[in-house]
């Protein structure tokens, strides 16, 4: 049986088509994963300097923070954290010597992505200097092309 070569060529297009198609998704996921990891790293430092106007512009109008130690609260409560932090980290009463997040792991689904981390940090607050480790769980949207944060929770390690 002879297999025509019109059809074959076919077949050789197809296949090669799609092998072009998974390298440039590969492509795709590298760069939203980079681009993820840029935003987390402002998002840090924004949060590690009490920079409530940059933070407020990176999570979602429904945004639910959640710690290990208290229930969930919604943006408005979360900002409102936010500002007397800020207001304590201007005045010198808290001084954060360290924020490092580290151990992390990204998932995608579709334009969500949830990151996992360890999250340590150093504060000094009342002359007394503290480290604190948590596991952290976060949820990322892509929104007209940027990345917010829509979910945190943590749990103290």
């Amino acid at each position: 049986m002879r297999i025509p070569k019109v059809f074959l060529a076919t077949i050789i297009i197809v296949f090669l088509s799609s092998c072009n198609n998974v390298d440039r998704t590969n492509k795709n996921i590298e760069l939203t994963k980079e681009t993820l990891l840029e935003t987390i790293t402002q998002f840090n430092t924004a949060f590690q300097k009490g920079d409530v106007a940059i933070l407020k512009t990176m999570i979602t109008d429904n945004y639910i923070h959640t710690n290990g130690s208290s229930q969930p609260i919604k943006k408005e409560d979360w900002l409102g954290y936010l500002s007397k932090r800020q207001k304590q980290i201007a005045t010198g009463n808290i001084e954060v010597l360290a924020y490092k997040m580290d151990e992390v792991q990204i998932e995608f689904f579709g334009s969500t992505a949830i990151v996992s981390a360890k999250i340590t940090t150093t504060n000094k607050e009342n002359n007394e200097v503290t480290t604190k480790e948590y596991r952290v769980t976060n949820v990322w949207v892509l929104q007209n092309g940027n990345w917010k944060r829509a979910g945190f929770h943590d749990g103290k390690i």
